[in-house]
């Protein structure tokens, strides 16, 4: 270690930095968040290629009405469940970022949109982890052969932005920022300093190049993103794969989106020649469902503009114990509790001595307010040993007075309902109020205001 490098500790949530270790950081008051690091200070060199590079990349003042957006500029993908997560495609001189848990699908995603823009563009593949001996082998495998796709296995950053000022590709590939480092940077690969300073040096290279680059980042063992929280706010959007590898369906959710909405999300099936995409969501999550059983309910929730069913089960059995025990499984379970105190409280279900376990069929994770009474329903189901009709949907907010609140969006989930052959729907009585009597034609909606009518209009 040179005599003029020093330690320090960096807050990988935050970026704060400090001579000694806390074990709460000062800065963000998270625990065990600062690690060490090696620091050595700039060599008149470094100053001046730094001071050099910052005079060639400074900009000048315009006015707004000078500035002209007629056309924004998007590349499609290939894929259409992607598209919708990005807000129609990769936007002109974006820095996206692609993360989720270790072999979900990040790089066999990037990949296969090589295939579709390499068609009529010039696409580089930008790989820290594996050789380009491996890439190919992927890439036969996955039926990538287009020969406008160019692969680059190397580390450094700064010399991976040579190339790209040189080469002027299409879109770039970057897998992973984890890996990717600048030299001149006393700090090991992944670090705080070597993600956000990486990180930045990509950004300037995507806005001066006006090129797209996609980049692919890990995630710790909590599920956040490695390295410091800056890096969602570089980016211009963030990606998140969701769901359980060794299931075959991946969601992709956007967590950023400056070119579109947050609310939308891409569903796709792993198989053996890559990631495919799921078209109707709600079929796929309510494929094998079983019939004439106890404790389930089809709920309707809103991904952006896109409704989806989804199955949620309930098992209620009496306990063996003095606590009763909850379990709570892609719903909130917080939000479970204070439906079964709900129950209890207003509607007379008494689940005090019962062991009570909820699960949402397919890994789905769901969020919104609207499944309480498909929730409220699979445990009343359970408790009373009477199935739900297959034929029929409910979804609706209950509040703690066991009321039924309305939702938005009713007329689209009603209209999902009917394509997929379900013949009652359970709403909210201030919904029903609303709704046009064109679309009670070939489905029956009954609209409810408290769970005991709920449960009566299903049985």
């Amino acid at each position: 270690m040179s005599a003029s490098a020093k330690t320090v500790y960096v807050c990988s949530a935050c970026g704060y930095e400090s001579s000694k270790w806390y074990g709460q950081c000062p800065s963000c008051r998270e625990w065990n968040t600062l690690e060490e690091e090696l620091r050595a200070p700039s060599t008149p060199a470094t100053k001046r290629r730094g001071a050099a590079a910052a005079r060639t990349s400074r900009s000048v003042v315009q006015k707004l009405s000078e500035i002209t957006a007629d056309t924004e500029h998007r590349f499609d993908t290939g894929l259409h469940e992607l598209n919708r997560v990005l807000g129609g495609g990769l936007v002109k001189g974006s820095l996206v970022l692609l993360s989720g848990d270790p072999g979900i699908g990040k790089s066999t995603l990037l990949l296969q949109i090589c295939e579709h823009l390499g068609k009529s563009m010039r696409v580089l593949y930008v790989s820290g982890e594996e050789s380009a001996h491996q890439l190919k082998l992927r890439a036969a495998r996955l039926g990538v052969t287009t020969d406008n796709l160019s692969l680059l296995c190397e580390t450094d950053a700064q010399y991976i932005c040579e190339v790209l000022a040189s080469e002027k590709p299409d879109i770039v590939m970057v897998d992973s920022i984890q890996t990717m480092n600048i030299p001149e940077l006393n700090s090991s690969f992944g670090s705080v300093t070597q993600v956000r300073e990486t990180t930045n040096l990509f950004m300037r290279t995507a806005k001066t190049l006006n090129i797209p680059i996609v980049i692919v980042g890990h995630v710790n063992k909590d599920g956040n993103i490695a390295g410091p929280k800056v890096l969602e706010h570089i980016v211009d959007a963030v990606l998140y794969f969701e769901g359980d590898r060794n299931l075959s369906y991946r969601i992709l959710r956007a967590v950023k989106n400056r070119y579109g909405s947050t609310n939308e999300i891409g569903v796709f099936e792993m198989q053996d020649k890559g990631l495919v995409e799921v078209e109707n969501p709600s079929m796929m999550l309510l494929s094998g469902r079983p019939k004439n059983v106890s404790g389930s309910c089809v709920a309707c929730i809103m991904e952006g503009s896109r409704p989806i069913m989804a199955e949620v089960q309930s098992l209620v059995t009496p306990t063996g114990f003095g606590t009763p025990r909850r379990m709570a499984t892609g719903v909130d379970y917080g939000r479970v509790s204070m439906l079964l105190a709900v129950l209890e409280k207003r509607a007379g279900y008494f689940v005090g001595n019962m062991d009570c376990y909820v699960n949402v069929v397919g890994g789905l994770k769901i969020d919104e307010p609207a499944c309480d009474l498909s929730i409220a329903l699979a445990v009343v189901s359970g408790l009373k040993d009477v199935p739900v009709p297959e034929d029929v949907l409910a979804f609706g907010e209950i509040g703690l007075g066991g009321e039924i609140r309305s939702v938005t969006a009713c007329e689209l989930r009603i209209r999902e309902a009917e394509k997929l052959g379900f013949h009652k729907c359970v709403v909210p009585r201030y919904n029903l109020l609303k709704l046009k009597k064109s679309l009670r034609a070939n489905i029956e909606v009954v609209g409810v205001s408290n769970i005991r009518q709920a449960f009566e209009a299903i049985i």
